[in-house]
């Protein structure tokens, strides 16, 4: 784990495999098993629980716990205490570990503040989840979503700019394209 920076008082249990110029910052513990790619960076207060996979350059803000059957790809962000469950129907009294949801976020997608996903979904690539909402089914990437429970309410630029379609078309300030067919947009490579 050279090029690696923990924090005196967090806890790393082995083995894990924790890739270089990630930072993981005060109180935080990382289960064993784990596996977090390079440079990224885990704020304060963050758990990961074990056999959860981190791809490169994923962004974890404080008091946020990846609790076993997440795996984030590269380029994600997780908001400040966003929530992320793995099972169903929760029982202290019954033991569910072998029920655990698998939960999918895809490259670059990105979990606003106090957000909740619910277990056994896909975030889609660049999909945007806002602040508060509740995810309780698939979301389709670049798709922006916001409610209780999460709802597309648009769709969103690799940059994070909200796209405006014209004849299923949009061209983003930064230059990007995209094309709508029917609920789903793609990337207009030229």
């Amino acid at each position: 784990m050279d090029d690696v920076f923990i924090h005196q008082s967090s806890y790393v249990d082995l083995p894990c495999e924790i890739g270089a110029g990630t930072k993981i910052w005060h109180f935080s513990h990382i289960m064993s098993g784990c596996k977090i790619g390079n440079n990224c960076n885990i704020g304060q207060n963050v758990v990961i629980s074990p056999q959860v996979t981190l791809g490169n350059n994923v962004k974890i803000q404080n008091n946020v716990s990846v609790y076993t059957g997440v795996e984030c790809e590269d380029d994600v962000f997780l908001g400040p205490s966003c929530v992320f469950t793995n099972v169903i129907n929760p029982r202290s009294h019954v033991n569910r570990k072998n029920e655990y949801r698998k939960t999918l976020l895809k490259k670059g997608s990105s979990v606003g503040a106090n957000a909740t996903v619910i277990c056994g979904h896909t975030v889609g690539k660049y999909a945007l989840i806002g602040a508060g909402s509740v995810v309780t089914r698939d979301v389709p990437d670049y798709a922006l979503v916001t409610g209780n429970p999460a709802r597309v309410k648009g769709f969103v630029c690799v940059c994070g700019e909200k796209l405006d379609f014209f004849d299923n078309n949009a061209v983003c300030k930064c230059g990007e394209k995209y094309k709508k067919i029917g609920d789903t947009v793609q990337e207009i490579n030229l």
